[in-house]
């Protein structure tokens, strides 16, 4: 007889490290995976809630605090993760759910009601306290882990600054710092960039100086060349959790320069450079000292991630936290 517990998997995307958790929790559990968006996703939860024991929903969104209000209906445990836009609320241009009042009114709900909420990085469990205006006592901080056996160095590196995010629209453009690394690229004009993940319309309205290679989103298995290529990995980011294309790139042994925002200092440590994006000659000479870096400091980043994001620690934490809840 099978006596597993079921848990109910909900998302809107279906990005890599959504995919990792979902696998991690199979290991254990029956999960009914709900990956849509749409009225209908509503009345699909609605259909499997009287058959779990708990949800567990990617980023507190609409979708995830509507869920959470059904499960105190039917007296169903629940998990939520906070990834970083979820928590975001930059006026300025228009970035994170936060800047919609009823939106806003929602996923404060859906912070505060969720039984466990799991942020990715201790900034953002502050952003939560902080909008949600109240303890955080439901907030635990759960890293995202990364697989050292496949995000993996590999042949000479190039003189080459690598910067990796999915950008379809202008305020997620500023929000990775796309428009500060431009800037950048144009000051030092004798460097070849490439930039991965702005969409094809968006980089027709963009004037992109002509030292960078502005390419499309990439699968997993495409950006490991690219990993393993560039000797520099930068990340500009106005707003961040714990990126994961910075992780999986000093994994792959570039050495990283990244802003002094949110996770991102966590993640490189002392194992390369910290900006202050306000600052655009700092940017460049921190640029520039990476390229001339030697290769060994793009090791010890690999070995920071190894140690400290290991993807093995975030499997035993969830599945720690699913027991827990479920006692």
């Amino acid at each position: 007889m099978n006596t597993k517990p079921n848990i109910l998997f909900t998302a809107t995307l279906h990005s890599p490290f959504i995919q990792e958790d979902l696998r991690i929790l199979r290991l254990r559990y029956n999960v009914i995976e709900v990956i849509s968006s749409g009225w209908r996703t509503f009345t699909t939860y609605l259909n499997h809630l009287s058959n779990v024991e708990v949800t567990f929903s990617w980023f507190a969104s609409v979708y995830s605090s509507v869920l959470i209000f059904f499960t105190k209906i039917f007296s169903v445990k629940s998990v939520l993760i906070l990834g970083g836009v979820d928590v975001a609320k930059e006026q300025e241009y228009n970035y994170g759910i936060w800047n919609s009042w009823w939106k806003a009114k929602l996923v404060r709900y859906g912070i505060t009601h969720a039984d466990i909420v799991l942020a990715v990085d201790e900034s953002l469990k502050h952003e939560a306290i902080r909008l949600a205006q109240y303890d955080g006592a439901n907030i635990s901080v759960v890293p995202t882990g990364y697989d050292s056996e496949r995000w993996i160095p590999e042949g000479k590196k190039q003189h080459v600054v690598l910067s990796v995010g999915n950008v379809n629209d202008l305020p997620r453009l500023k929000a990775k710092g796309f428009d500060i690394l431009f800037d950048i690229a144009a000051q030092l004009s004798d460097i070849s960039f490439v930039v991965i993940g702005v969409a094809e319309y968006l980089r027709q309205q963009l004037t992109i100086p002509p030292n960078v290679q502005c390419l499309p989103v990439m699968t997993q298995e495409q950006l490991l060349h690219y990993y393993q290529t560039a000797k520099v990995y930068c990340q500009l980011s106005r707003r961040e959790g714990l990126p994961n294309s910075l992780c999986e790139a000093m994994l792959c042994g570039c050495i990283p320069v990244g802003s002094n925002k949110f996770g991102i200092p966590y993640a490189i440590g002392d194992t390369g450079f910290i900006v202050d994006i306000e600052h655009r000659d700092e940017i460049a000479r921190a640029i520039r000292s990476a390229l001339t870096a030697p290769e060994e400091i793009g090791m010890r980043a690999r070995q920071r991630i190894i140690e400290h994001f290991p993807l093995a620690k975030r499997e035993k934490s969830l599945h720690a936290i699913i027991e827990s809840i479920l006692r």
